[in-house]
């Protein structure tokens, strides 16, 4: 099913709840892979290494729909295979589900509280990735691989609190990126073009202001 075909379902079934401002912290954990497509050096892109376990944590405010995040996640299949770092900014929908009922002998209207969330997110940024661990802060020598990427998401969880719950989330990336240490980055001949995908769990915890 098309997202357009998607977004018109969900906005069917509920509205899509947007704050005046609010700020997120996530930790992730589940699994990732991708593959370069195109470009001279595709080959050996970061993404064909970075795959299996990965892990990590975000941190993100969000202005009604607009939305703004830095990532960071470790690849692991029991060492360290790479980390990448982005940042990003561009769109989120959240769509409550579950709850929305009258509270009995409510008399301003109460309604119970949503029991979890549906969330359709697109954004574009800039990422960096390392065939090494991190040693902050980022040193543009620990870099191998950068580039422009945009970043599809489509998520869902259970509200644990008024803040808290837990998830889980499908993004997919596709980008243009370059290698750090094969010459300038207007030689095409370290170019290279990529794709990647994962399923990972989340801990959300996000503070509204309404």
């Amino acid at each position: 099913m098309k997202l357009a075909s998607v977004v018109i379902v969900l906005a069917m079934a509920g509205t899509a709840s947007a704050d005046v401002f609010s700020i997120r912290a996530e930790a992730h954990g589940g699994g990732a892979g991708g593959m370069g497509i195109a470009g001279e050096r595709k080959d050996a892109a970061f993404q064909n290494t970075a795959r299996g376990g990965a892990y990590g944590a975000l941190v993100g405010a969000e202005v009604l729909f607009l939305d703004a995040w830095v990532q960071h996640h470790q690849y692991n299949d029991g060492e360290l295979l790479g980390t990448w770092t982005q940042f990003m900014a561009g769109l989120d929908l959240e769509f409550p589900v579950g709850g929305g009922d009258p509270i009995p002998g409510a008399k301003d209207g109460a309604r119970t509280k949503a029991k979890g969330y549906v969330e359709l997110g697109l954004g574009v940024g800039f990422g960096v990735g390392t065939d090494r661990q991190v040693d902050p802060p980022l040193d543009n020598s620990e870099v191998n691989d950068k580039g422009f990427l945009v970043e599809g998401r489509l998520g869902a969880g259970a509200n644990l609190g008024s803040a808290l719950s837990l998830g889980v989330s499908l993004p997919v990336t596709a980008g243009y990126y370059f290698m750090s240490d094969a010459g300038t980055a207007n030689n095409t001949g370290t170019h290279y073009q990529a794709i990647e995908a994962a399923l990972l769990v989340n801990l959300r915890l996000k503070i509204k202001v309404k």
